[in-house]
């Protein structure tokens, strides 16, 4: 584990028999990994992540942490890559199910499809998990995941904190929303409303165009924001509730000459947002530590596939459907402006080379990032 301001608890993962291999999901066909089983009593576990579309941490985060946790366990895992088809998403969880998994953890692509999945594994006695987003109604024995209403009012204060530093007077606030059927984003909403209402409702602020961006696509993000832009051409600050919302906003700011000049958020501290945010095109990110997620989320699934009972679902959030209370694992998040990027590459979330390529190298040595 790394030192540093994000310094990870250390996961009792306990190495038991011979090490298993975790199925490979660079596409979306079933690779299911496998191990000898000699000695170890764990049953085998099933992980379907959503896209890598949205964000690029479902290409290149999660699965690895994932990967080396369940590894590290000798604990047999299948992780795979629903690419953001619902009808593959099933198909993954019915291959699963059929194979034996012992858990199934899941990042649903919307809650209609996660709760016929998470109905389907518990009608076989299968323990489920919520990985990262909440089910709605699915009845997922535990949650892993941040504090997403946080997440959100950091975002809120910091493009409030952004817009005093800029010194805007009365600015005009645009919102992309991430996708309406993702219950994580109806959370960041939550948080980031919480915060910048009081200044819309003081007239301090001025809201601006609030709209939802279907599936987190990119594209459809800069169509939107450009319509917005069109029809609102006095829009001093964007709310993008994550970095690749808000790089699509960028990329229309450069066309109208206003990067740089208009705060925009984001969220995941993606290579693309922290560049951004060295060269002061977007004000802000949220850094959530993945690894302590995918390790918590791992922890979990590995005592229930050892049969053990749980000890670190600690928490508990209600399921605004059902009312009822799921069993959760909720991690802190981290605001990360141009000032603390180099904590980001000190924590090992990216490295140096990723983030401080030849057009950005210069800014990574005025961020300290040696």
């Amino acid at each position: 584990m790394r030192k540093g301001l994000f310094a990870l608890a250390a996961v009792g993962l306990l190495a038991a028999g011979s090490m298993a291999a975790c199925g490979d999901n660079s596409d979306s066909d079933s690779d299911t990994g496998s191990g000898s089983g000699t000695g170890s009593s764990a049953g085998k576990v099933g992980v379907i992540l959503p896209d890598t579309k949205s964000s690029a941490r479902w290409a290149t985060a999660d699965l690895k942490y994932l990967t080396d946790a369940f590894k590290a366990a000798g604990v047999e895992a299948d992780i795979q890559n629903a690419q953001g088809d619902k009808a593959q998403f099933q198909t993954l969880a019915d291959g699963m199910i059929a194979s034996g998994v012992k858990v199934l953890m899941i990042v649903n692509l919307d809650s209609g499809t996660g709760k016929a999945v998470l109905d389907k594994a518990k009608q076989t006695g299968i323990a489920t998990i919520d990985y990262d987003r909440l089910t709605l109604n699915g009845g997922a024995d535990y949650y892993v995941s941040f504090d997403n209403v946080e997440v959100g009012k950091l975002q809120g204060q910091g493009l409030i904190d952004c817009l005093a530093e800029k010194k805007v007077t009365k600015p005009v606030v645009a919102y992309l929303n991430g996708s309406p059927t993702d219950n994580n984003a109806t959370l960041f909403k939550e948080g980031y409303d919480s915060v910048l209402k009081p200044k819309f409702d003081s007239n301090e602020f001025v809201k601006g165009p609030d709209e939802n961006v279907p599936d987190w696509d990119n594209t459809q993000a800069g169509t939107i924001f450009e319509q917005q832009l069109t029809t609102n051409k006095n829009i001093t600050g964007v709310l993008a509730a994550n970095d690749g919302l808000g790089n699509a906003a960028i990329q229309v700011l450069k066309k109208n000459k206003l990067n740089g000049q208009v705060p925009v958020t984001g969220q995941d501290a993606t290579v693309q947002g922290l560049q951004n945010i060295l060269v002061g095109d977007q004000c802000m990110t949220v850094y959530k530590a993945i690894k302590k997620e995918a390790d918590a989320a791992a922890e979990l699934a590995i005592a229930l596939a050892k049969q053990q009972a749980p000890t670190t679902a600690t928490s508990t959030v209600v399921d605004p459907e059902s009312k009822k209370d799921v069993k959760s694992v909720l991690l802190k998040p981290v605001t990360i402006t141009k000032a603390n990027v180099k904590d980001v590459v000190t924590d090992g979330f990216v490295t140096k080379e990723e983030l401080c390529t030849a057009d950005f190298a210069a800014k990574c040595t005025e961020a300290g990032i040696s």
